[in-house]
């Protein structure tokens, strides 16, 4: 209400001074009039004729200088929306660097906030869809790039037998990760345009924990990693396809940062009217600028790029937890390794 009162108090106080103002004026030009004799022939030389005359000729004055006052200085009271058309018309133009800064009445103010607050949210959306452009077609591009290279190359009649396997395999990894690049984007398509987890059932979560470890079993006894694995006896109530590409993302992740000869430790047990889901590792680490964009499309922390991958998996992670109404978080220092912690709202227990 106060917020409110403010505008209308304004609002009152512009037209009371607008009739005031016009019948001050009006009145001071009527005195000034009467007293040179200049009304004489309006209202006649009747006495009894001249309070009526005066009367109206005030009101006419009054309407004549009040419209003037009004158009004038309502001219002058509507520059600040005028200022706010003009830029919004500069963001419909592609201009999201525009602000607005008005003073004086708190609903302008909250106007200039929101609409500066708006224009800056479509900047960074403008950033981060350029951003995803870029990187889109880099992250396609490159594997496109080095297939017809080599194909080119294999079409050479000069290569050996062992220049001939290396070119082919070069291939083939190049052809997986363009159709796991492809995979991952149709799959985070298809996450972003659901709002509700589909097709749930009951099923020990722990036990699909253990089948994406060992699905993932070839990337970590290739490192000589071990696996410390802690976990609850747990009933979960949710879509199996989806929560599995939790885990198969998030361990991915910890096998593709881990030094080889190290520990990732697996933790899943109830906690805090919920369950709580860890991983971590004891690689490479992440520093604060790259904690702050893990979750980006596309954006990958090592960029050398020596590491695979395409900077979707945490991406997909994120918006399976968030459709199960739970929330992900990550603890981690450079060279110290990273935490992932899961949580879910929702628990059955076989206990």
């Amino acid at each position: 209400m106060n917020k409110r009162w403010s505008l209308t108090v304004s609002l009152v106080l512009f037209v009371f001074s607008v009739m005031m103002a016009a019948l001050v004026l009006a009145g001071l030009i009527v005195i000034i009039l009467h007293l040179t004799g200049a009304l004489s022939f309006w209202y006649g030389t009747r006495p009894e004729g001249r309070p009526f005359g005066i009367i109206f000729i005030m009101m006419g004055f009054s309407i004549l200088l009040g419209t003037a006052l009004a158009g004038f200085f309502g001219k002058k009271a509507l520059n600040p929306i005028r200022k706010v058309i003009e830029a919004t018309h500069r963001v419909a133009e592609g201009d999201f660097n525009v602000r607005v800064e008005l003073k004086g009445i708190q609903e302008l103010e909250e106007l200039s906030q929101s609409f500066n607050k708006m224009a800056h949210e479509l900047s960074t959306i403008e950033t981060l869809r350029s951003d995803f452009i870029n990187n889109f077609s880099h992250e396609f591009k490159t594997p496109i790039v080095s297939i017809r290279g080599f194909a080119k190359l294999l079409r050479d009649g000069s290569l050996n037998e062992d220049e001939r396997k290396e070119y082919l395999s070069i291939i083939i990894t190049e052809s997986e990760r363009l159709a796991d690049l492809s995979t991952s984007i149709l799959n985070l398509s298809k996450y972003e345009n659901i709002e509700i987890v589909p097709e749930k059932s009951i099923f020990r979560l722990d036990e699909q924990i253990r089948r994406a470890i060992v699905l993932t079993e070839p990337k970590w006894t290739s490192k000589e990693i071990t696996l410390d694995v802690e976990m609850d006896e747990i009933m979960y109530e949710g879509n199996e396809d989806l929560t599995q590409q939790i885990w198969l993302n998030l361990l991915d992740n910890a096998i593709k940062f881990s030094k080889s000869g190290g520990t990732i430790s697996v933790r899943l047990s109830h906690w805090n009217g919920g369950i709580r889901f860890l991983i971590q590792d004891d690689g490479i680490g992440m520093d604060e600028e790259t904690k702050a964009h893990i979750f980006d499309k596309f954006y990958q922390g090592d960029t050398s790029h020596t590491k695979q991958g395409n900077g979707l998996g945490l991406v997909i992670v994120k918006r399976i937890v968030e459709l199960c109404n739970g929330n992900i978080e990550v603890q981690s220092e450079t060279l110290k390794g990273s935490i992932f912690s899961i949580w879910f709202p929702q628990f059955y227990s076989t206990s």
